[in-house]
């Protein structure tokens, strides 16, 4: 049997909890979780810090942590970035030309909140997806809630 390596890297680092201020008060997706959960965005700020940067391997959930707006399988990678509107696909496009160039990134980790029974994809999808479309495991900032 031969196994194909790749020499691409991405390394992950800690993310700026600001520069993702939209994903709270503007996507409508997310809304909801925020409301049923009554989290408020001055709460995110005060806990942000007791993130963890964690390995989140192609799946729906981490470890026994489902994560709503994960988008994990391939087919929904098609649906939402692959197919989507030119102005979304250009950061995933230049993220991509850049690592392929270089050969190495380093990025700010997608977010993750974590309440007791479900996660959320905060931040981060296209930055996701760069890593699991390389075969590679990418590790998110997951903040615990309670």
């Amino acid at each position: 049997m031969v196994i194909s390596r790749s020499t691409l890297t991405i390394s992950w680092i800690r993310p700026d909890l600001e520069e993702e201020r939209w994903e709270y008060f503007n996507h409508p997706a997310k809304q909801e979780w925020y409301r049923k959960r009554e989290l408020t965005w001055e709460a995110i700020e005060k806990v942000f810090s007791r993130g963890a940067l964690t390995p989140y391997p192609r799946a729906a959930c981490i470890d026994a942590l489902p994560v709503a707006l994960s988008y994990s399988r391939y087919e929904e990678y098609q649906t939402y970035l692959a197919r989507a509107k030119r102005g979304y696909r250009q950061n995933y496009s230049r993220m991509e030309d850049a690592l392929q160039k270089a050969g190495s990134l380093t990025i700010k980790a997608p977010i993750v909140l974590k309440s007791s029974d479900e996660g959320l994809l905060f931040s981060g999808y296209r930055r996701l997806c760069l890593a699991w479309n390389y075969g590679m495991v990418p590790s998110v900032w997951l903040i615990p809630l309670d």
